[in-house]
């Protein structure tokens, strides 16, 4: 079940960025995801909301315009898994590209962490 949630580094740089959902689980200080489900929404001291990858996606998408979209290479392009960020910074539109990633997950992680590095500089 684990692999539906964001890692504990991507969930505390989430909630920096103002992330403050319910989750159905959360992490511990230790960053130790917690063993019981949960519906939380604010956090117990020293924890932190853990949201699934399609929460942190949506998230991404209705509060910062930001869409991020994983794909499949073809194999005469090399095989492997890639992912694409649309967003509008002011007025102009673009179109991120980055691939090399061996499985989907690989992709997703990259393509989350890029949003976030993105979202901190804005």
């Amino acid at each position: 079940m684990e692999k539906e949630f964001v890692n504990y580094e991507q969930a505390l740089a989430l909630k920096e960025l103002g992330f403050d959902e319910r989750c159905f689980t959360r992490y511990y200080e230790s960053g130790k995801l917690a063993d019981s489900l949960s519906y939380l929404h604010h956090n117990h001291f020293g924890q932190v909301n853990a949201p699934t990858y399609q929460q942190a996606f949506r998230w991404f998408r209705e509060k910062h315009g930001m869409i991020g979209c994983i794909e499949f290479v073809e194999p005469e392009y090399g095989g492997d898994y890639g992912y694409k960020l649309y967003y509008k910074p002011g007025h102009l539109y673009i179109d991120h590209w980055n691939k090399g990633f061996k499985t989907y997950e690989e992709a997703e992680q990259a393509c989350l962490d890029k949003l976030i590095e993105i979202c901190k500089t804005k």
